[in-house]
């Protein structure tokens, strides 16, 4: 296989696990305390430092993907393809998550159609 085709892959694919962790970073608390009464009483430097823990796993596949998939770099992608893949793989990890784990958040049209945005995005991020 192509060695550029597999390092956009392998950069596609570490941006997918560190937005699984950003995500739980971000969210996770609010599944936690759900799960873990006891979570409820945390103060907020504490929820803070959780959840800086968890982001801290995120930048350790972030910066690896992003220095993978960067041209300079070996990579076939530029600044602003990354950035914009980035923020799409976001999103699609981000509903995959809501629809898994936070079952009681509904997705509406209106969500779809700012997605379908979002592809829009990465199509003409991509356009040569």
């Amino acid at each position: 296989m192509n060695p550029i085709l597999l390092r956009g892959i392998g950069t596609v694919v570490l941006l997918m696990v560190s937005n699984v962790f950003m995500t739980f970073a971000w969210y996770g608390t609010f599944k936690l305390r759900e799960m873990y009464p006891s979570v409820k009483d945390w103060p907020l430097m504490v929820v803070i430092l959780f959840s800086w823990g968890l982001a801290f796993f995120e930048y350790c596949v972030a910066v690896p993907a992003n220095r993978f998939g960067h041209h300079d770099l070996g990579g076939p992608f530029n600044l602003m393809q990354l950035k914009v893949l980035q923020e799409s793989i976001s999103l699609v990890v981000f509903v995959l998550i809501v629809h898994l784990v936070f079952k009681g958040e509904p997705i509406h049209w209106n969500h779809f159609v700012s997605m379908l945005c979002i592809v829009l995005a990465v199509f003409f991020a991509f356009l040569k």
